[in-house]
């Protein structure tokens, strides 16, 4: 056989398998293209008119939806309280479940419980959940605010003070992604080699701390990664306990985007400029998004 031969045979093997790829790859993209693409390019077209739900007619606007956004000083405070609330649900949801994981990867005996234990926010409705955490601090009748009040804390209104109320939503938010979180790190502990903590305490990092700077940290980077841009995405959908606890009050101070959008588009009936809502909520996702990888990723350790 020649090397011409030779030469069209492996072409066109290499040419039957990428038909192969494409056509197994095809059922997957034809799903993405009509149940994600398709839908954001629809609400980015009705972003661009003054439809309104249940009206017969409508006209185009073009971005007069998107100007008046930004001059609309609720939607600015409910941008400015989501940022704070994901300011605040991400590092902690992340820190905690690194602590928890690394205590509980400690264990032996015990380790499967503890998984479990702190594993159960995740695989509870949080609206259920919400209005458990409405009772506990309740101010008149929750056990959390008696507690406090035995203790000489005195009375607080978490959900009823301006200054408390995102801090009350962000510790639910941190108590729902902490399990979550806390597997995945687990996951990325079981994965580093122990060798490598056996050639540090060679090296003379012996200490809790120099192990966990040395070998721990460095090694959980792509979990770390993963772990802060899902929870940042998490957080930034936070609409269920707005939704049953505080409907925005106290003075607005808890509105985030996914509620606003939901009482101008189901509310209101306003569906163009809740559209455009919904386009500036999903750019603002994908730049954070994209802004933590990037950064993140020339940091981590592969």
């Amino acid at each position: 056989m020649t090397a011409a031969t030779l030469s069209v045979s492996r072409n066109s093997q290499m040419r039957a398998e990428a038909i192969a790829g494409y056509a197994f790859a095809m059922p997957a993209l034809f799903l993405i293209l009509i149940l994600l693409i398709l839908p954001i390019i629809v609400v980015f077209m009705i972003s661009l008119t003054d439809y309104q739900l249940g009206a017969l007619t409508w006209s185009w606007v073009g971005l007069a939806n998107y100007a008046e956004m930004m001059a609309d000083k609720a939607f600015l405070r409910s941008l400015a309280n989501t940022f704070i609330y994901v300011a605040i649900v991400v590092p902690g949801s992340v820190g905690f479940a690194l602590i928890i994981a690394i205590l509980v990867q400690e264990r032996t005996k015990s380790k499967a419980i503890y998984q479990t234990i702190f594993f159960l926010p995740v695989t509870t409705t949080l609206i259920a959940m919400s209005v458990v955490w409405h009772f506990l601090l309740n101010p008149s009748l929750g056990p959390v605010t008696s507690l406090a009040r035995a203790l000489g804390f005195g009375d607080f209104d978490v959900f009823g003070d301006p200054d408390l109320v995102l801090v009350g939503l962000a510790v639910i938010g941190i108590w729902q992604l902490v399990g979550f979180n806390m597997i995945l790190f687990l996951a990325g502990l079981t994965a580093i080699p122990r060798d490598l903590y056996d050639a540090a305490d060679i090296d003379g990092a012996d200490g809790v701390w120099d192990r966990f700077a040395r070998v721990t940290w460095p090694m959980l980077g792509p979990t770390t990664l993963f772990v802060v841009v899902t929870s940042t995405i998490t957080a930034f959908r936070v609409f269920d306990t707005v939704a049953v606890i505080t409907r925005g009050n106290p003075m607005g101070r808890s509105d985030v985007l996914l509620f606003t959008l939901y009482k101008v588009g189901f509310q209101d009936f306003n569906i163009g400029p809740a559209s455009a809502m919904t386009i500036a909520f999903l750019v603002f996702v994908l730049v954070v998004a994209l802004a933590q990888a990037f950064l993140i990723d020339r940091r981590t350790h592969y």
